[in-house]
């Protein structure tokens, strides 16, 4: 750490101070067409400006002071909108747009990113602004969503999300909509079998620079989510400038970024937004940096075209593309190699890519279509070589493996309100699913196909209280078992807006999920009904019953309890009775499965927010859950992600220098429980020279506590055509040893505990012009 405070110190200089200014500028329209509001009010704080939006529903400020803003947005017969932590740097507009609802009674104002959120529970929007500014995100929304209320990472090196105790192969990520492939780097990363998953990796592959504001949902889900249980990653890409060119460059020990958006034409307002990134870990290995005696390098290229249609509609054409490895070279002092892995040579590549279309196009004052297809793509790869202690050649191939996993997605929605008080959305989204994998499974390709309508229909009742009933339907079929699941899904919420700052909400939801692509390829005969491709998805009841009560100082405090019943779980028989498909991450099962068990999560969690106002900024959040499954027997255990507690404390503070620099002091701090292992039969691991766990075993061992300070530190400074971020980053600055788990070293000849990461500084410089 020490070694880069000098870099750190050496951009600090004076400068005389100056007014710079930007402008913010935006677009309000009408959240169910999509057509532009004509003499909606937008108010700016703590300018005291105030406008209305042009015939085409366009705002704007010029010669705004740099700094931090806020937006208030309103229209007769509208609701109201309060868009916080707004942030104007000189050589860079903001530009927003703001969707208000048609209420029939006005309700309560909201305080939201840029429009209300998709649902009454468990629902958090990620800005750009917030990746930028929380400690140790890496530009990541998946490593802001830590930060969240019973979510937990579940390794370090990796982006993997626990959420309610459910394994991160229960989430899903979405793009413009859409269900696609894993979208992280290193998708391997931070796992005990080095193989790939289905949801993680070391670092999303679009960088924030390309991202709108990401939602993050936890259930029950709406009516137009489908084929996930855990949790929602729903990722927009925000549209270039349209009016001026703009670009960004960044620095850092672990790489560059470089991006550039502008107007593809000033006479329609087509816009462009491009960005690459390169990266690599070689300077923070030079720093004392751990990563496990790795070379991490990885690169990728994504834009999006925006070209505007008729009556405010818009259609995209956007796509994205990532390469990265790892490579562990064995040290050539082999009195050194004190691990098994210390003696091998292992080749790990990773490439995704995705592209589509979406059309957004208003049909008349009340009706809107939305349309999209998305198709991606991931291909990983992974050689190990025993290495010759003595000439240190490659020797043995112990490991040789490849997967190809694809998706290609459609949607068509249609929105409709009847009236203020009533509105009606239905679609139909379509997926085919497409598997190729290695010699450890069916060594042969696997497709399946999934159809889900839905119909959803929002209702309020008086000025206080609102409702949504839904049904969503899942019709799935897995290459040559000619058997079709169809599956009816019920969803419902309402809210109760007791007086202006309460409200009490609760929501209900029956969801369904395929099993992971390497469950359904796995097979030990090829003949009758013993092949896992037979397994019917898994069910989840959820229920969710939410307090919120809102303060002044755009702070809010909100309490949610939860309860989830899974049922159709696919569990094993014979020799590891023990084994459940929900404590699944990486790993391909050798044994056949069948859907008889069930799990159960329940818990209670609570945040209190603060947003940045007055220079300060707060999220604390917590909660207290229990995550279990039962056997093929009908014994209930703990799952292996039943931690029982999180707890995460994110904070800020800005300070003004007198040569009118802003400083950023940010905070992240988590204490999670520790999740769990099964024990590890060592006598017969060490006869065999590998990890063999006890017959039966359930996960009984449990992990230390998980503990994690990280600290951000930034300075803002602003020129006449540009602005500068000078930043460091400190994740785990107490070194803390985190336990990632634990498995029998043949070279040691004994159980050992492998660790996460220590401490890990970047340091990075960005201009923005």
């Amino acid at each position: 750490m020490f070694k880069i405070l000098p870099l750190f110190l050496l951009f600090i200089f004076p400068a005389y101070a100056q007014n710079y200014t930007s402008t913010i500028r935006g677009t309000v329209r009408d959240a169910d067409s999509g057509l532009p509001l004509v003499g909606a009010t937008v108010s700016l704080s703590p300018a005291e400006s105030g406008t209305i939006t042009d015939p085409g529903g366009t705002f704007r400020f010029d010669n705004l002071a740099v700094g931090r803003y806020q937006l208030k947005v309103s229209y007769v017969g509208y609701g109201t909108i309060s868009v916080p932590e707004i942030l104007l740097e000189s050589g860079k507009e903001q530009v927003t747009e703001v969707r208000l609802m048609a209420m029939g009674k006005e309700l309560e104002e909201a305080t939201v990113s840029a429009s209300r959120p998709v649902a009454f529970n468990s629902v958090q929007a990620i800005t750009i602004e917030q990746t930028f500014r929380y400690a140790a995100t890496y530009m990541d929304p998946a490593r802001v969503a830590t930060s969240f209320p019973g979510v937990a990472a579940a390794n370090d090196q990796a982006n993997g999300l626990v959420v309610r105790g459910n394994s991160p192969n229960a989430m899903q990520w979405r793009l413009e909509g859409v269900e696609i492939v894993n979208p992280n780097h290193l998708s391997n990363a931070g796992t005990f079998s080095d193989r790939p998953t289905s949801t993680g990796g070391g670092v999303n592959i679009l960088s924030t620079q390309l991202l709108s504001t990401s939602n993050f949902l936890s259930g029950p889900f709406p009516a137009q989510y489908g084929n996930v249980t855990g949790a929602v990653m729903d990722m927009s890409l925000r549209k270039g400038n349209n009016e001026k060119a703009e670009f960004v460059a960044q620095a850092s020990l672990i790489g560059m970024d470089l991006a550039a958006e502008g107007p593809l034409s000033k006479k329609s307002k087509a816009s462009y937004l491009v960005n690459y990134r390169y990266s690599f870990t070689g300077l923070l290995g030079a720093m004392d940096a751990n990563f496990g005696g790795e070379d991490s390098r990885f690169q990728d290229l994504s834009f999006n075209l925006n070209f505007p249609t008729a009556r405010g509609g818009k259609f995209t054409f956007f796509g994205t593309g990532g390469v990265s490895k790892n490579t562990f070279e064995p040290d050539k002092d082999t009195a050194t190699w004190e691990f098994e892995k210390d003696g091998q040579n292992i080749l790990y590549k990773n490439k995704m890519f995705a592209s589509g279309v979406t059309l957004d196009q208003p049909l008349g004052k009340k009706l809107s279509l939305r349309a999209a297809v998305v198709g991606s793509t991931l291909n990983t790869s992974r050689v190990a070589y025993a290495v010759n202690s003595r000439t240190l050649s490659r020797g043995e191939v112990l490991d040789d493996q490849d997967l190809i996993n694809g998706k290609v997605s459609a949607n068509v929605t249609l929105t409709y309100r009847y009236n203020p008080r009533f509105r009606f959305r239905g679609g139909l989204f379509a997926t085919l699913n497409h598997y190729e994998a290695g010699a450890w499974s069916a060594n042969e390709s696997l497709k399946s196909y999934v159809v889900q309508p839905f119909v959803n229909w929002s209702f309020q009742f008086t000025s206080k209280v609102s409702a949504e009933i839904g049904l969503h339907a899942m019709l799935s079929t897995v290459q040559r078992t000619k058997k079709i699941s169809a599956l009816p899904e019920p969803r419902a919420a309402i809210k109760w807006q007791i007086d202006p700052t309460t409200q009490l909400t609760a929501s209900y939801g029956l969801h369904s999920q395929l099993q992971n692509a390497g469950v359904y390829a796995t097979h030990i005969y090829d003949y009758g009904p013993y092949s896992n491709r037979y397994l019917a998805p898994t069910r989840s009841q959820q229920i969710v019953l939410g307090y919120q009560k809102t303060f002044p100082k755009s702070s809010s405090l909100k309490v949610e309890v939860y309860w989830q019943h899974l049922f159709n779980v696919p569990v094993g028989h014979g020799l590891h009775d023990n084994y459940s498909a929900v404590n699944l991450v990486e790993e391909i099962p050798y044994e056949f499965l069948n859907n008889t068990s069930t799990a159960r999560n329940y818990g209670i969690e609570a945040s209190f927010q603060k947003f940045l106002t007055n220079d300060f900024y707060m999220l604390v959040s917590g909660s207290l859950y229990d995550a279990t499954y039962v056997d093929y027997l009908g014994q209930r255990h703990n799952s292996r992600f039943n931690g029982r507690h999180t707890f995460s404390l994110t904070s800020g503070k800005e300070f003004k220098s007198a040569n009118e620099s802003l400083w950023g002091v940010n905070v992240k701090i988590l204490w999670l429980g520790g999740f769990r292992n099964k024990p590890i039969d060592a006598e017969y691991s060490a006869l065999l020279k590998t990890t063999i766990y006890e017959t039966q075993a359930s996960y009984t061992v449990k992990m230390k506590d998980y503990f994690r300070p990280d600290l951000r530190v930034y300075r803002k400074k602003s020129r006449a055509r540009y602005s500068t971020t000078l930043a460091i980053d400190l994740q785990n600055v107490s070194g803390t040893k985190n336990e990632a788990y634990r498995y029998f070293d043949k070279r040691q000849n004994k159980v050992v505990t492998q660790f996460q990461l220590g401490l890990i500084p970047v340091l990075s410089y960005r201009w923005e012009f």
